[in-house]
């Protein structure tokens, strides 16, 4: 007999049965891939928006605004859910980002516009974490690799459709589209959560990290924002030795130590610090944060490039990169039931970092000659490296926390990738579009005509295409120079991922039994092959007793 830990007073045990499981995994899903839809589905669509609604020189905030409300309130869901529970947070979150929805189809103004896609972030970066945390709620991290393999795939599939649909809805129907797609999957994932998504709720009556809280805000806000500054600052963006641009870095540093301060005192930290010293979560979240760098750096070019190099239309690049999603289905999916039917999973980011650096360098090979079959076999390869990662290093360090710090650990993760996602392509943009302006100036001074006004900043598939024929192909070569040696600043980062995921350790995963000890939801399938399972209350906390099963905290690293 294994008796558990103290649960919440009066917390009842949840028992889900394996039909209304799916059912919340189905409601998670559609959540998660409209979260990670927006955060790509506005790139091809960018140009129209800003003409209709005269908003050319400050069209970065239409992503920004996005990125850096989902990555101030990851964090916030993430505690939050850990102390009252994750049903009420989730509806916040879907009903935020449905109705901001509605409120970007609508607006008339450019101005409008960005206050409600920040709107959507504040919802959009609730689903993103909660729906991981959910589902590991309702599934013991021995099942759970099913469930979180579709999830990594989704995250991968909604950041190549992204620019596709953005591209099909602004050439064939409106931009608009790109909102009303999400209201009816928001109000019919709603509707599922509010009737089927019954979780354990908890009351803590320790205080709110306000501290932490604040300079987390500070801090987030501060590194998006100089990561994508040339987004918000015009068309000539500001120069690094700008005093605007000083005075926020050391905002930003201050900000970074002041929280790091206030964690170390809060009662309840918003993100505790002991956690990285546990080898699993520092480990993982590393890695997460390297993925991101590589992941968007590489996605957010190659589209730009295929229209130049293929003179492909915007919904045309969008298919061609169909062959990294393909790539990130199979072995996120199949490393998912791997990992449910062996119970292991360390070898999974370990050969993930691998062929994910292996491809990169490959992709260091590009040409502007490149055939399309070439080019789809090598994201197909990049793809399948990123589909192996992205979720098994989440159920790692779900795996590897305590229950109780379950949201808090897995929003870290995807806090952390947001942060590597928005410095990557940062880093990668600065490289790259130093490299082009060197091989663009020769060729724009020897043309006697046709290159006027043209620069690395300014450069479009459309302004290409007006070009004379023999300047044009000048024109793609250096793009494609300048890009593919590029990529070659990302293989170090990719492969001190691999280098880090060899030191992670294989934790085996907790089963049922303690899951049903620690007062989490389980299925009534579980229940019933699982062992006798009984709740008696204590003078302050219930307390969960199961019989014939392994001890409660199978699976925890300290």
């Amino acid at each position: 007999m294994a008796t558990a830990p103290p649960a919440t007073t009066g917390a009842p045990l949840v028992v889900l049965d394996r039909r209304t499981v799916w059912l919340i995994f189905g409601a998670l899903m559609a959540s998660m891939f409209l979260s990670s839809l927006d955060q790509s589905i506005f790139g091809t669509a960018l140009p129209t928006i800003v003409g209709e609604l005269d908003g050319v020189e400050h069209q970065g905030w239409v992503m920004t605004a996005y990125i850096l409300a989902i990555a101030i309130v990851m964090p916030l869901y993430g505690k939050f859910g850990d102390l009252w529970g994750r049903r009420w947070p989730f509806l916040v979150a879907i009903s935020l980002f449905t109705l901001a929805s509605i409120g970007g189809a609508l607006a008339d103004t450019f101005a409008e516009l960005i206050i409600w896609r920040a709107v959507q972030g504040l919802g959009g970066g609730g689903l993103m974490i909660l729906s991981q945390a959910i589902i590991a709620d309702v599934v013991p991290a021995r099942e759970r690799g099913k469930y979180m393999g579709p999830m990594g795939a989704l995250f991968g599939i909604a950041a190549v459709i992204g620019p596709l649909l953005g591209g099909y809805f602004t050439e064939s129907l409106t931009w608009r589209w790109a909102f009303w797609l999400n209201v009816p999957i928001g109000a019919a994932a709603f509707v599922v959560a509010w009737f089927a998504l019954k979780l354990p709720t908890h009351r803590s009556g320790r205080r709110i990290d306000v501290a932490g809280i604040v300079f987390m805000v500070l801090a987030t806000s501060g590194i998006v924002l100089l990561t994508s500054w040339e987004s918000f600052s015009g068309d000539a963006g500001y120069d690094w030795g700008d005093a605007r641009l000083l005075g926020l870095l050391a905002l930003t540093v201050v900000s970074v130590l002041a929280f790091v301060l206030a964690e170390r005192r809060a009662e309840e930290p918003l993100l505790p610090l002991h956690l990285f010293r546990n080898p699993t979560f520092a480990i993982a979240t590393a890695v997460g944060l390297i993925i991101g760098m590589g992941m968007f750096a590489a996605l957010t070019f190659l589209p730009t490039f295929l229209q130049m190099a293929t003179r492909a239309g915007v919904t045309e690049s969008g298919f061609l990169m169909l062959p990294m999603m393909v790539g990130v289905m199979l072995t996120a999916i199949g490393s998912g039931i791997a990992i449910t039917k062996t119970a292991r999973y360390r070898m999974y980011p370990i050969a993930g970092m691998a062929i994910s650096t292996l491809g990169l360098i490959w992709m260091t090979r590009l040409t502007d000659d490149v055939s399309m079959l070439l080019f789809g076999t090598m994201i197909f390869v990049l793809g399948l490296g990123l589909g192996l990662v992205m979720q098994t290093i989440v159920l790692a360090v779900q795996n590897a926390v305590d229950p109780h710090e379950l949201g808090t650990a897995t929003s870290a993760n995807n806090f952390f990738r947001e942060i590597g996602a928005a410095v990557g392509v940062a880093l990668f943009s600065t490289v790259f579009t130093g490299r082009l302006s060197e091989r663009l100036e020769p060729l724009f001074a020897d043309a006697p005509t046709g290159g006027e006004g043209v620069s690395a900043e300014s450069l479009t598939p459309a302004l290409i295409d007006q070009l004379p024929p023999a300047l044009r192909d000048a024109v793609v070569a250096a793009f494609a120079d300048a890009l593919a040696p590029a990529f070659w600043y990302l293989v170090p980062v990719l492969a001190i991922g691999f280098v880090l995921t060899l030191f992670l350790k294989e934790v085996p995963l907790s089963d049922v039994a303690g899951m049903v000890a620690r007062g989490e939801a389980v299925t009534a399938d579980d229940v019933a092959g699982g062992a006798t399972v009984t709740q008696t209350v204590g003078h302050d906390d219930a307390v969960v007793v199961v019989e014939g099963s392994a001890p409660a905290d199978r699976g925890r690293e300290g």
